[in-house]
């Protein structure tokens, strides 16, 4: 495990080294097709991004890129292609572990019932103890790979009782129905998918071990330069989260498609969410944890300093509470 983390963070050190700036008068954000983000597809639909952002007079050409997952979106800000991105805590650590100049300026959504390990609904497996010596499938550096580990120490284990495959969501779905695999640590929305089908059950989800916390990243760039786009930003994503408390229907029609549900599944996940981009005390304590299981684990090569690495003023400036 630990070699196919240094493998990545040496292709991200290389790419940190080659990055190149953004277009003059351009704004580049990374999102991926999950729930998770949902008020930012939102935003995008509503045109809200663009609104607040001509508030404070700037109209960038807005470049929207998607991802299947966070160590991608890594790689993308490596190269120097993003500005923002939307993704899981363990990945915004490890890319800035290897040097990449982002930071936390806000969160995108809590949930701790939306990511889980999950083996097929007839299994044998009742327990965390009992994936001693299973195959268990998860997107290694995704934030479901720190739940999978949680798990596994709540049952007395460790991630080398298990065999342990690195797998993409839809292969690790793919290859939990044809019984490849016994277990797979997964997300939204592909855990409603499957218990709607009756394929699945939840072994273990992040209840009282892992938030299920997402961020905001932005490079140090952008804010530096143009700290008045990213608080417009930060107030569009806002305004995303509060449509879809007031209007939840209407919010999962419009964006289905963009999440990969249709609307009547969707209105079934978004009560897993808590989508308030202000960061709390209580959250910064999960970073930390999580950073301390990656430097603990050998996952990271270099500790990061999470007091700097998150920035508090942004969301406050906007007045997110």
């Amino acid at each position: 495990m630990k070699k196919v983390f240094s493998t990545l963070l040496g292709i991200l050190t290389i790419a940190v080294m080659t990055t190149g700036p953004a277009a003059a008068g351009e704004l580049r954000i990374a999102t991926q097709p999950i729930p998770q983000y949902a008020p930012i597809f939102i935003a995008k639909h509503k045109k809200w991004v663009e609104e607040e952002l001509a508030k404070v007079g700037a109209k960038p050409a807005i470049k929207w890129s998607s991802f299947s997952a966070g160590p991608p979106i890594n790689e993308s800000f490596a190269a120097g292609q993003q500005d923002v991105g939307f993704l899981g805590d363990t990945p915004a650590i490890i890319g800035k572990s290897a040097g990449i100049d982002t930071r936390i300026i806000g969160l995108t959504s809590t949930g701790p019932k939306a990511l889980a390990v999950v083996v097929p609904r007839k299994s044998t497996i009742k327990s965390a103890r009992d994936l001693k010596g299973k195959k268990v499938a998860v997107v290694k550096g995704s934030y479901a790979h720190h739940l999978l580990v949680l798990v596994l120490q709540k049952g007395g284990l460790t991630i080398n009782d298990i065999e342990l495959i690195n797998l993409s969501q839809a292969d690790s779905t793919t290859a939990l129905l044809s019984g490849n695999i016994d277990a797979a640590a997964i997300w939204e929305p592909v855990i409603t998918k499957l218990e709607s089908q009756g394929a699945v059950r939840v072994l273990a989800d992040g209840s009282g071990i892992k938030k299920g916390l997402l961020v905001i990243i932005a490079t140090d760039n952008l804010v530096s330069k143009n700290r008045e786009q990213v608080k417009a930003l930060l107030k569009a994503y806002q305004r995303g989260a509060k449509f879809i408390k007031t209007n939840p229907r209407e919010a999962a029609r419009l964006i289905a498609n963009d999440v990969n549900l249709t609307p009547e599944l969707l209105l079934k996940v978004f009560p897993r969410f808590d989508f308030n981009p202000a960061i709390q005390a209580d959250d910064i304590d999960e970073i930390k944890k999580t950073e301390a299981f990656m430097r603990n684990a050998g996952l990271i090569k270099s500790s990061v300093n999470i007091g700097n690495f998150v920035d508090l003023s942004l969301t406050r400036e906007s007045g997110i509470r």
